[in-house]
Formats: structure tokens, sequence, C-alpha cells
């Protein structure tokens, strides 16, 4: 969410905020200006949505999914302005911040390489260990995480693809994206009610969802989110304590 910056309208928040329980939103890194973001947070609130801070690289013109080399202290001062000024917005209007989901390029780099994972999970635990942190299900991020005492939420995505190691598809494989939200729904439920997801080699591995990605700026959005949330809402699991 409130990926839009200035006069570049992303995706429909508006549409999308009533079918769905967190967002991440964007901290001006790889879209989300002041003022949208502070609009987004507001459009949250309205909603009873939680908010969580969804920082990037610093990479505008490529929207955060372009990989850049950067050393652990750049990562770390990124991260820092980033989520709090997240955190600043969420305290003036009267609430807190939830979590922080990593975007693009940079959670891939670390679903890949656990010295990214732990800076970043160090990095959040001390801004404020309160703060739950939403990664990739399976992979090293959450061991990590209880490592350094902070709550790790499994994340599944509902029109990605996945590769046999459970890491996302590359966006620039023809078969990375799911597009219909039929497809969507059932990619969903698989993982939801049988802890299994369908690999693009066609293989079954065991995976946990406690929380599902809808990419706000993906053509079907609304769709996906308005399909998922009544299948979810089905079987009482539209909205848990995560």
């Amino acid at each position: 969410m409130g990926e839009s910056f200035y006069e570049k309208k992303v995706g429909n928040d508006e549409a999308i905020m009533p079918y769905i329980t967190s967002c991440n939103v964007a901290c001006g890194f790889h879209g989300g200006d002041p003022k949208t973001i502070l609009k987004t947070v507001k459009l949250a609130i309205k909603n009873n949505v939680k908010v969580g801070a969804h920082p990037s690289l610093y990479d505008l013109e490529g929207f955060g999914r372009r990989r850049i080399k950067i050393n652990d202290e750049e990562l770390i001062s990124l991260l820092i302005y980033q989520i709090s000024s997240l955190a600043g917005v969420t305290k003036y209007l009267g609430t807190n911040l939830h979590h922080v989901k990593v975007h693009g390029a940079l959670y891939n780099m670390a679903s890949e390489d656990d010295q990214i994972a732990r800076l970043i999970v160090k990095t959040v635990s001390e801004i404020d260990p309160n703060l739950k942190i939403y990664g990739p299900s399976m992979l090293r991020w959450g061991k990590i995480s209880e490592e350094e005492g902070i709550e790790y939420v499994s994340e599944v995505f509902s029109d990605r693809n996945y590769n046999e190691d459970l890491t996302l598809v590359d966006r620039k494989n023809q078969n990375a994206i799911i597009n219909e939200a039929s497809l969507g729904v059932k990619h969903v439920m698989r993982m939801v009610n049988q802890n299994k997801v369908k690999t693009i080699s066609g293989n079954y591995k065991e995976i946990l969802a406690q929380t599902i990605c809808i990419h706000g700026d993906q053509e079907h959005a609304i769709s996906f989110a308005k399909s998922i949330s009544e299948e979810l809402s089905k079987i009482n699991l539209y909205e848990k304590k995560f």
C-alpha cells in the first residue's frame, strides 16, 4: 500500500483496504511520498487494518526491485530511516506500527543471505522489540528472528510462484506471476489447508501460511483480495492474531 509517488499512481489502496487485515506501507524509497504515506495510514486506521513499514533499497526508478549492492552500515541506516518514518506517522495518528516487511529485491536478497536477514532482524529489534517481522515461510529468517527474540510471521504469496527452495520465482521468468484470481485462491487455500505449495517444477513442498501477501500494484489485486478474504472467511481464518 501507499506506493504511489506524487503524480504517479500505483494500485488502488482505497478499493483493496476493506478486504485485508494488515498492510505494508511504502516508506519513500521505492514509492510513497509524505502525503501518500499519511493518507494511506489514515485509510488503514479507518478500515481497522494493521500498519506495517515496507522499507526498500533506495530505488525509485526500479521500484525497489533491482538488486543493489550495499554494505552493512548502509543497510542499517536505510532501515532505521524508513521504519522510523512510518512509526512517526502512526504515532502522530494515534496508533502503533505493527510490523516490518521489507520490499522487493531486499526481501529476495535476505531470503538468500543470512547476514542480510540477521541485520534486518537485529535492526528492527533495536528500533522496537515489539514489532513483528513478516518474512518468507520455511526459510532461515524465522530461526534468526527466534534467536533475536522478535516475533516472526511466516508469509506466503497469493500471486507469485515458488522455486524448489521456496524462494520466489524471479520476475524475469514468464511463470513468476499468478495473474488469475481463481488460480491465486486455489494456490492460497492449498497452502492454508494443506500446508503445501506447488513449486514451479510441479512438486509439493511443506509451507506455513500465517499471513498472505497480495501485491497492490498487480493488475488484479482487488479481485485477489476480495476472493481470498471471502474464502478465508468461510473457514473462519480471515482474521487471526498475526
